[in-house]
């Protein structure tokens, strides 16, 4: 029997396997600080395959002081990050799969038809928070070493498992695992792309514009200069520098995604009393970063725009808004088209599927950006998740997908770190 169809017998013969384990772990509440107990069962697992595990705390002075770090989370302790090791027999290529643990939070518990972390199973879906972003995806990186593991096959070159804490913060999980040396010659993500391969990944960073206007009285509010309707023209310039910066893509693997890169107005503050002319505006939002750009020129893309909009008004002129680069910051990432990995995985993809992997770039950022950009490690993404459920409520995951993504993987690895023959 060829290592090929060893790996597809494992899987079908222990789908019922796989999916509890995907049901405990999505039973496990990790949101943000809470990731223990959902590593505790990852490490478990590792113990079982007979990996090499490496469990460790982030949050050491070099990562804090590294120019890729971003966040507002300052303890860290219970909650380690996990790597496990699949050690080849040498002159192999080397290979990162990388999932992370942590999830969003849950929302309203009344708008989920389930509970949002009962792991409900119904027409071959499994319902919970992370299901698509991305248990799912990790699961299958651990069956995909589990079924080679099993079926007595080795490897040339290492695989590096990744389960990482912070992802949904900005990456710190994956940011301590490249400054701790774990670098590969290419690596895996499988967020939720809808089993689309994604080369190419969008960044992001969090802005903050405070905006200054004059309080009065509401009946005598033309002695006052109200804060949102100034920071609303500044709005309207950002909607415009959208529009003028999505005009400028022309790369095709974003014909299909209507605003390759988003600004998006997330949140407003202002005003204290409705009869008062507010005298602050605090803006906050996020824009998205192409495959192409560097951070910084995005940054002064925007600040330029603020600019633009001050020359315009008097008040503005004189009273400029301040802007803040805060919270979140995502790495782009953008991997050749010819590099091998792609090739790789789409090899394998069509093995298993019987049909072309759709090639496209991703619409938002993944710890890939971080794994090429720091660790010069080349990041492709694919994952049986689907993209329209994460972070939605009723967030679920089909559970074919996973077992397919599995295989993949598995064919991938055998091909990317070579099998080793005795």
């Amino acid at each position: 029997m060829s290592d090929e169809l060893k790996i597809k017998d494992w899987l079908y013969e222990h789908q019922s396997k796989g999916t509890r384990f995907l049901q405990r772990l999505v039973q496990e509440n990790s949101t943000r600080g809470q990731e223990s107990g959902a590593q505790a069962i990852i490490i478990e697992k590792c113990r079982k395959l007979g990996l090499n595990l490496d469990i460790w705390e982030i949050g050491d002075e070099d990562l804090i002081n590294h120019s890729a770090y971003c966040s507002d989370r300052k303890d860290y302790s219970g909650n380690p990050n996990v790597v496990a090791v699949l050690k080849g027999k040498g002159e192999g290529k080397s290979l990162i799969l990388n999932g992370h643990i942590d999830v969003v939070p849950e929302g309203d518990e009344n708008d989920w038809l389930h509970d949002p972390f009962s792991g409900h199973i119904e027409n071959g879906k499994l319902f919970g928070r992370g299901t698509t972003d991305m248990k799912g995806g990790t699961v299958a990186l651990l069956l995909a070493i589990e079924a080679i593991v099993s079926s007595g096959i080795k490897l040339k070159g290492d695989v590096i498992f990744q389960s990482v804490i912070e992802e949904e913060s900005g990456g710190a999980g994956t940011l301590a695992a490249v400054l701790r040396g774990y670098k590969a010659d290419g690596a895996i993500i499988p967020e939720p792309t809808n089993m689309k391969i994604f080369p190419k990944q969008q960044g992001s960073m969090w802005f903050r514009i405070t905006v200054k206007g004059r309080s009065a009285h509401g009946g005598t509010r033309y002695e006052g200069v109200n804060a949102i309707e100034k920071g609303i023209m500044i709005i309207r310039q950002l909607q415009e520098l959208e529009s003028v910066r999505n005009a400028r893509i022309d790369d095709p693997l974003y014909d299909n995604i209507p605003i390759p890169v988003p600004l998006n107005i997330g949140k407003i503050q202002s005003g204290q009393w409705p009869s008062s002319v507010p005298d602050i505006a605090v803006i906050e939002g996020r824009i998205g970063v192409a495959p192409h750009e560097q951070m910084k020129d995005v940054e002064k893309e925007l600040e330029d725009c603020v600019k633009e909009v001050c020359k315009l008004d008097e008040w503005l002129s004189n009273h400029h808004p301040t802007i803040e680069w805060f919270g979140g910051r995502w790495q782009p990432g953008n991997l050749d088209l010819d590099h091998p990995l792609i090739a790789s995985v789409s090899s394998s993809f069509e093995k298993v599927k019987n049909e072309k992997a759709v090639i496209e770039a991703s619409p938002w950022g993944t710890d890939g950006g971080i794994l090429s950009n720091v660790g010069n490690t080349p990041a492709v993404i694919i994952g049986p998740g689907v993209t329209a459920s994460a972070h939605d409520v009723n967030e679920y995951i089909h559970l074919n997908d996973v077992f397919d993504t599995a295989e993949i993987i598995a064919l991938t690895i055998m091909n990317w770190c070579e099998v080793y023959k005795e």
